[in-house]
């Protein structure tokens, strides 16, 4: 892997800083086509439960937490985060970042605060190239599906709003790693703590 755990969430956090600004570029209305769920046998991957998500997800390994308060001066609020990082056999890395905004965020401002995260991704690294994007409801909650290629990596994910949290649920690989049954049975491990 060419990206550390420590720089996968500091990549994934470049984009968190001003997503509730709505988004003036991409054209996030390129569909694609539903993957099925494989049936997996993944007997060994782990549930996790986040106390601060208040959410449930399985991970093929027991993950490791990161968790940081980073003060965004220009935006003038503190971005507290919780990132929970697991690896299968070291070829593919799997993450869930819980990010908190300040209270006063605006829910109707979800879509575009979804689509300025996309955007900042992709601003990130020049070399990133969007494979594709769509727009869905998770749990009735607006939602992001994404996946983007840098050189020989992927990074595919799902990014959710609700109320003022971001959860990123996100897999990177090399191109070569690539298992699309592995990572459906992540995202829709997936559940709200009711």
């Amino acid at each position: 892997m060419k990206i550390g755990y420590k720089e996968l969430v500091v990549f994934s956090l470049a984009s968190l800083i001003t997503p509730f600004i709505p988004a003036q570029a991409a054209d996030l209305q390129q569909s694609f086509k539903d993957s099925e769920i494989a049936v997996i046998s993944n007997v060994n991957w782990k549930e996790f439960h986040s106390v601060v998500g208040k959410c449930t997800l399985r991970f093929p390994s027991e993950p490791e937490h990161i968790s940081e308060k980073m003060n965004v001066a220009e935006a003038g609020y503190d971005l507290k985060y919780d990132a929970y990082i697991s690896s299968q056999d070291k070829k593919s890395v799997y993450m869930l970042l819980i990010a908190e905004y300040p209270e006063f965020v605006d829910q109707s401002l979800a879509q575009a605060s979804l689509e300025g995260f996309l955007n900042g991704i992709l601003a990130n690294n020049p070399g990133n190239q969007l494979l594709f994007a769509d727009m869905l409801l998770v749990d009735g909650q607006p939602a992001l599906d994404f996946f983007i290629r840098t050189g020989g990596i992927y990074f595919k994910g799902r990014a959710i709003m609700v109320k003022n949290q971001l959860f990123l649920m996100a897999m990177e690989c090399e191109v070569q790693n690539y298992d699309e049954g592995q990572y459906n049975y992540f995202v829709s491990s997936f559940r709200f703590n009711k």
